[in-house]
């Protein structure tokens, strides 16, 4: 690269040689630094503004382009976006790749380096975050004109360490050094109203409704570009801060208080300081609430202001914003689209009522009762007085409705009551976000069926039609493209690069299932993988793995209907056996896991200490540790999951058949190669529908019979009649996993006994070890092996989120890709910037 600046200007310029002046010009304009003083991050965030640089004319012109086109939006609506690092993403989606990795190199830099300076975003707890990160990039690629709506989360999912193998929680100050992504957007601010009183007064004959005396806060906007695959379309993620209304109160001050003068300030940033973990013990928590309701009211202001904008008619606001509620967070919602039509634009109820019905989709992500989200009547009163009025009448409305359609059936109308009586009366959100919507979809086929046949049969009655499935997806330029590059190129140079956005040419890679010689490059790339693993965690962590050993990965949320406790009741019987001697032809083994509990969650903390035990105990054993290892990653994050997928063997999705909605890491393990172990739950049948049940290890209790039997169930039969699983739980509630901490255990013992076992461990513990020495059995044919793992990779082309927001698109929003022009003429941006 010659030292001649660019013709060019730099910050436009794709170029290895226009990259390599934006990036300098940042570090020492922006940064005010030089190879002398600056850091490895100051080197990362010279980068990364550069990059941004290359994103800014095209994000705008993506927002002209919509704006002139008169399209119709797609606006999500979710409280969590698991964005991880943007880098490597941007990079790839524009098309940067090779100029960057030039730019650097000449530089003396690599880009993988600069990269891991990048702290992750993590605004969510988990799959429902992920999801929608991944949707926003589908969204982009397909040319879909879109917003998403989130809260800017000072502190994001807390950073997790390990301490004498429990989980200690560490705040995850990811804003600490800044986010060159985000702009921050001060004239765009939405006064959020807490509290106060409702007036009503009848005006010519009719009933209006002032709130009054609140207590307001502001979000204040910031805005993060999300660019599309070939970087034609670059959507918007807007995120809202929490800013008190007023500084401080200096009536306060001057009286010499200062801390009082400051407290509204304080308690209204406190809305945005902390993500909460996903624990339905916080359920009901007052701030908990007051974030929904910021995210809800502040993103709908924003969607109706750029509504009135075009000034057309109230009864076309469904042809221009469709407005997906990502599970019942978003909820509140349908009310406030109500309150903004009624008391701020005068529409009569049947009309407000039409057009929020039409505009509003909602996603439900859960099949468990208890997680399904209530509010207590009393918070709502005192916090949102007119919305609670707004609900019930919805629920009147409503209950007119289905009583209409069911006449006299009274216990009917008490199930399908927005309004829970009971001691304290509570609002039930997936009841509102069903009357309040046009769609109310599930994300996998089976969830969707126990969603209208289980969950919320008598809804599923009335409105047959609003129910629908979209499976869920990822988006393979991150979990594939971007995670595993040896991989994607073997891919490219035997197909095409065409599935990057067409994820169903993966299945011409199933000939090469039988090309030995492909099959050979395969296994290359997976020990590749296993080997860089391996190498991050020993240097990370001091785990001494053998790359020769079979890579077993449980990677997701602690929870008790996941089942890691499951896994680790198998890994003991593994151990009793190695302990006895049964070591013939035994492969070795190393089991991975990773994932957080909620902070309040406590038997999710003490599997993670069982683990973490476990692990002491089996790698410390001369004999066992040369056939097993088993370690707990520690702070688990997109970052790190980019990592371990691509060298994952064997994909453990062996949740409780009947509670996991979806799942979708078991689709990010089976585009990388790794064969799943897994019951017949959520997403985990149409990946074996997809692949084939001969390509996959299936185990245990249907949804069916888990509903059948639970009612008879006995764990202590279990324990009775298979000597090795007794054996197993024996040791494991010994003492000799916890011989210096006695007693600890007792709340899983009795979890598993006393409390009757409701996920179906023991029921399902023989069925899992047998399928768990298939997974030995076929490991030793390495040739039968790899045509499997190709034939999953294959096969994983559905499980893209391309397809699942096509049909969202299709099916819900009725939006269509508006194509953005590319082209651009340098000399624009000095014209644009002419008054």
């Amino acid at each position: 690269m010659e030292n001649n600046r660019p013709s060019i200007p730099t910050r436009q310029g794709h170029d290895t040689e226009s990259i390599a002046w934006g990036y300098a010009e940042h570090l020492k304009f922006t940064l005010g630094v030089d190879r002398y003083s600056s850091s490895n991050y100051d080197r990362y965030m010279a980068l990364a503004l550069a990059v941004r640089d290359r994103l800014m004319n095209q994000w705008m012109k993506t927002q002209q382009t919509h704006y002139k086109e008169g399209v119709k939006r797609v606006y999500y609506l979710s409280l969590e976006f698991l964005i991880g690092r943007s880098m490597g993403n941007n990079v790839i989606n524009m098309h940067l790749q090779p100029a960057v990795e030039e730019a650097l190199t000449d530089l003396g830099y690599s880009l993988e380096e600069l990269r891991e300076e990048e702290i992750d975003a993590g605004l969510g707890n988990g799959g429902l975050g992920r999801l929608a990160a991944c949707f926003l990039d589908s969204l982009a690629t397909l040319n879909l004109p879109s917003f998403g709506y989130g809260l800017r989360y000072d502190f994001g999912i807390f950073r997790q360490q390990i301490e004498n193998g429990w989980q200690v929680e560490q705040p995850d100050d990811w804003l600490r050094r800044g986010n060159p992504w985000e702009i921050e957007r001060p004239d765009v601010v939405v006064p959020v109203h807490f509290g106060g009183r409702v007036d009503t007064i009848v005006k010519r004959g009719r009933r209006e409704y002032n709130w009054v005396d609140t207590t307001p806060v502001l979000g204040i906007a910031f805005d993060t570009p999300i660019v599309g695959y070939g970087g034609e379309t670059v959507n918007t993620l807007r995120l809202w801060s929490a800013r008190a209304a007023e500084e401080f109160d200096f009536s306060e001050f001057n009286e010499g208080d200062y801390v009082e003068a400051v407290a509204s300030k304080v308690s209204a940033e406190n809305l945005t300081k902390v993500l909460y973990p996903n624990d339905k013990l916080y359920l009901g928590k007052e701030l908990r609430l007051k974030q929904q309701y910021l995210f809800v009211a502040c993103s709908l202001a924003d969607i109706v202001r750029r509504f009135k904008k075009c000034k057309h008619p109230w009864k076309e606001f469904s042809n221009y914003a469709a407005i997906q509620l990502n599970d019942t967070h978003p909820s509140l919602a349908v009310p406030e689209l109500m309150r903004i039509l009624i008391d701020e634009n005068d529409l009569d109820w049947d009309s407000a009522w039409e057009i929020t019905v039409k505009s509003l989709g909602y996603t439900n992500h859960t099949l468990m009762p208890e997680a399904l989200e209530k509010w207590p009547v009393p918070m709502l009163e005192k916090l949102l007085p007119r919305h609670l009025q707004l609900i019930y009448d919805i629920n009147h409305h409503f209950l007119q409705r289905v009583s209409i359609a069911f006449p006299g059936d009274m216990r009917r109308l008490n199930r399908m009551s927005i309004v829970e009586e009971g001691d304290v009366k509570q609002i039930r959100m997936a009841h509102l976000s069903i009357a309040g919507t046009h769609s109310t979809n599930g994300v996998a086929a089976l969830h969707t069926d126990l969603l209208r046949t289980r969950v919320v049969p008598d809804f599923a009655e009335l409105y047959p039609e609003r129910f629908n499935n979209k499976t869920n997806g990822i988006t393979q330029r991150r979990w594939l493209l971007k995670s595993n590059p040896a991989l994607s190129r073997l891919i490219s140079e035997n197909i095409g690069d065409g599935w990057v956005t067409d994820m169903s040419q993966l299945k011409k890679l199933t000939p090469f299932a039988e090309d030995a010689s492909f099959c050979k490059r395969c296994e290359e790339v997976k020990k590749e993988a296993k080997e860089r693993l391996a190498a991050i965690l020993e240097a990370e962590h001091g785990f001494i793995i053998n790359p020769e050993s079979i890579f077993d990965v449980q990677i997701k949320r602690i929870h008790e209907y996941k089942r890691q406790l499951l896994n680790a009741l198998h890994i003991v019987m593994l151990y009793n056996r190695i302990r006895k001697g049964e070591t013939q032809n035994l492969i070795p083994r190393t089991f991975l896991f990773a994932g957080k509990a909620a902070p309040g969650y406590q038997l999710a903390k003490l599997i993670i200490k069982l683990i973490n035990n476990i692990s002491v105990v089996v790698n410390g054993d001369p004999v066992a540790s040369k056939y097993l290892r088993v370690y707990f990653v520690p702070n688990y994050r997109v970052s790190l999951a980019e990592k371990i997928f691509p060298a994952a063997e064997v994909s453990e999705q062996i949740s409780t058949a009947g509670t996991e909605a979806s799942g979708t890491g078991n689709m990010k393990f089976m585009c990388n190669g790794a064969l799943t172990l897994g019951t017949l739950d959520g997403a985990n049948i149409e990946i074996i529908e997809e692949a084939g049940r001969e390509n996959a290890f299936i185990f245990g209790l249907t949804a069916d019979e888990v509903a059948d039997l639970r009612p008879d169930y006995s764990p202590f039969d279990v324990y009775n009649q298979d000597k090795e699983i007794q054996e197993a739980v024996d040791l494991l509630f010994s003492g000799n996993f916890n011989f210096s901490e006695p007693g600890i255990f007792e709340p899983l013992r009795q979890a598993l006994f006393d409390q009757g076992d409701f996920y179906m461990h023991l029921a399902d513990l023989r069925s899992y070890a047998d399928a768990q020495n298939q997974v030995q059995e076929l490991y030793r044919d390495r040739e039968n092996w790899n045509r499997k793992a190709i034939l999953n990779i294959a096969c994983s082309g559905k499980f893209s989120s391309d397809r699942t927001i096509r049909q969202y698109a299709e099916d819900i929003w009725s939006v269509r890709p508006c194509p953005v022009n590319t082209e651009h003429d340098p000399i624009n941006t000095l014209e644009e910037a002419r008054k």
